[in-house]
């Protein structure tokens, strides 16, 4: 299934952490806490607001950093996904 999120909006896909702390303590899955960090898996085209391009900061492939209480999950082909709007995007990691 292709998506394309329309408007400033991204489809995000979280990065997986490591389980164990740096002492090599295994921490079940209940007490990790959401990493907050995703790839970019697909970009809207921008949108026009208030008479003003806004074009997409980010592209495909970008890993970055977004907001703690954004975005909305969606379950695609089994996989959970972050559709968020452009603005909930903190940084991007390079």
């Amino acid at each position: 299934m292709n998506v394309k999120p329309l408007g400033a909006r991204v489809l995000l896909k979280e990065i997986e952490t490591d389980e164990k702390t740096k002492s090599g303590i295994v921490l079940p899955s209940n007490a990790k806490e959401k990493p907050y960090i995703a790839e970019v898996i697909e970009t809207g085209p921008g949108e026009i607001k208030d008479g003003k391009e806004i074009k997409m900061a980010v592209k495909k492939g970008d890993k970055v950093i977004y907001s703690k209480y954004s975005g909305t999950e969606v379950k695609l082909n089994d996989e959970n996904y972050l559709l968020v709007k452009q603005d909930d995007i903190l940084a991007v990691i390079e």
